[in-house]
């Protein structure tokens, strides 16, 4: 059976046009995939310009790879049309960054939940549309008589945001790319949010892509993480190892540069990895886009980009320094994935339940129409 979507090497480059030759290599030979009939948690982390967007615009659709191919249900995505082209909105959903934008000022609330309701016909009558309403949004954690009938600027950040996830889930989607959801709203709902979007995987079978630049959320969250860095693969695999005892010195820079709750302790940021190594003399296009930054660089880092090597049976990491361990293809990278070798639903973990205690503790306080985000 094929994935549901799938990105098969796929290259985006920006630029090295008529006016400007320069050229930004978004990302690069990238290859993944989600399965229809396994709903899995995937985060995927990295500073900006890392590719992470690049790569949810090409999987929604949005933008085309330069190389290679994304497909849905083994079917090119730039060729669909007609009812797979209309399947394929139904089944991939996405909540962006910004719960700011995406709402037009002058609409009620309920104009935003009706449009997908009316579109795709999942109801009939009025009465049906309010129904599939009020049952979304009272399986994200809102109440409908508070939110119903109000307008967007009535509302608070972490209140939008939840109404685009419960929007999401009216179309029962096989899977939501989730943008940075958590990045615009305050630090104290983000335990809400993200507890609502845990409860679509556990609930109702949706896979989840959370693309974000928090390491800490990414643990909590996730059961497979991919690291990236310009547009490259440096490490991915289960997010606990990867987490915990990272092993490229990208990765090991993004945990050491999480600050510790102890004022005692400085905040390292670079230094959690020591100085470069120094300038090495790049050879040709291809070569560890890290080695600028990395203390442990050498000659080969420069000659040849360095493969994935399958250091553990749930982890890769493209880093010469465990070149003794054996190469992994990259089409194959995510059968090593801790999702892809499980069956039935995922494990409920103490990140999970902590984060569904704090939605839990958010609706029972929440007395007032903003109570609940304010």
């Amino acid at each position: 059976m094929p994935a549901l979507i799938e990105a098969k090497n796929v290259t985006k480059i920006f630029g090295g046009g008529l006016l400007d030759k320069s050229r930004t290599v978004a990302l690069k030979d990238f290859s993944f995939q989600i399965d229809s009939d396994n709903p899995s948690v995937t985060s995927i982390v990295g500073e900006s310009g890392s590719g992470k967007t690049t790569l949810a615009r090409m999987l929604l659709g949005l933008a085309a790879p330069t190389e290679g191919e994304v497909l849905y249900n083994g079917k090119n995505l730039e060729k669909l049309g007609g009812s797979d082209r209309r399947q394929f909105l139904r089944d991939v959903q996405v909540i962006f960054q910004d719960p700011f934008e995406v709402y037009n000022p002058f609409y009620r609330i309920d104009h935003v939940l009706e449009t997908p309701i009316k579109n795709f016909k999942l109801a009939d009558t009025e009465k049906g549309r309010r129904d599939l309403m009020i049952e979304s949004l009272e399986a994200v954690g809102i109440r409908p008589e508070e939110i119903l009938g109000r307008f967007p600027h009535e509302l608070s950040g972490g209140q939008r945001q939840r109404i685009m996830v419960a929007r999401a889930l009216l179309l029962r989607p096989k899977l939501i790319i989730a943008d940075e959801p958590v990045s615009m709203v305050d630090a104290s709902l983000r335990a809400t949010i993200l507890g609502s979007l845990l409860r679509l995987n556990r609930e109702f079978g949706i896979s989840l892509i959370y693309i974000t630049h928090d390491l800490t959320t990414a643990f909590q969250v996730s059961e497979d993480i991919m690291v990236l860095y310009r547009g490259s693969l440096a490490e991915a695999g289960d997010v606990d190892q990867v987490v915990r005892h990272p092993e490229h010195p990208y990765t090991r820079l993004l945990v050491g540069s999480i600050p510790l709750p102890d004022p005692d302790l400085p905040w390292e940021g670079e230094r959690a990895i020591g100085r470069p190594a120094g300038e090495l003399g790049v050879q040709g296009d291809e070569y560890c886009q890290f080695h600028d930054r990395c203390p442990y660089a050498m000659p080969m880092c420069v000659q040849t980009h360095p493969p994935l090597f399958h250091t553990h049976p749930n982890r890769v990491t493209s880093c010469y320094l465990y070149r003794e361990s054996p190469e992994l293809p990259m089409p194959q990278m995510t059968s090593i994935f801790k999702s892809s070798n499980r069956e039935g639903p995922p494990e409920e973990t103490e990140q999970l339940d902590a984060l569904d205690a704090e939605l839990e503790v958010s609706q029972e306080n929440s007395s007032t129409p903003t109570s609940a985000d304010d």
